[in-house]
């Protein structure tokens, strides 16, 4: 069984937590599945759970290099420079990274309003990029932004492999497989 989650903001990737913040069991009802990889608590979107072994293996395992999409908007407006050193691969504390498939991008007209909200500057505007990784490092993508200078406000995951969102809402699951 393979299902995805539209993970909301602030839930983490666990089905249980001993400080009593949300996690799966909130929106994951089928006994036995286990996240195959994982969205931090501050990130959104697509998270694939899954009870065959070998499938989220293949899902998560770097050597397979499953191409990950993410619709990232960060503060300040990007430049092309800092697009170019995305698309390169820039050096993070733990080693330079594999190049990524950065371009830039709109806030769509699906997007769901964020709860909390992103913080809102009149006088800095924010960028929208789509950024696709072959590699899972922690907070990566926030960590890449960051290096070229602007830092991630909202992070929200749309595909893994031939995976994708596809208009499923926060907080609903959908049996893809």
């Amino acid at each position: 069984m393979l299902i995805a989650l539209n993970k909301p903001y602030g839930v983490l990737c666990q089905f249980s937590d001993a400080d009593g913040r949300p996690t799966l069991a909130s929106y994951v009802k089928q006994k036995d599945v286990y996240p195959a990889g994982r969205l931090d608590h501050d990130s959104e979107g697509l998270l694939l759970l899954t009870d065959d072994g070998r499938l989220a293996h293949k899902l998560t395992d770097p050597r397979h290099k499953e191409a990950k999409t993410y619709l990232v908007q960060v503060d300040g407006q990007i430049t092309d420079e800092a697009m170019a050193a995305l698309r390169r691969g820039v050096v993070l504390n733990d080693g330079p990274t594999l190049p990524a498939h950065a371009e830039h991008a709109v806030e769509p007209e699906w997007l769901w309003p964020r709860d909390p909200p992103v913080r809102f500057r009149k006088l800095i505007p924010t960028s929208w990029l789509r950024i696709t990784l072959r590699e899972g490092r922690n907070r990566q993508v926030r960590r890449m932004t960051a290096s070229v200078g602007f830092p991630t406000l909202r992070l929200i995951r749309e595909r893994i492999g031939p995976y994708a969102l596809d208009g499923l809402e926060p907080g609903r699951v959908r049996v893809v497989g």
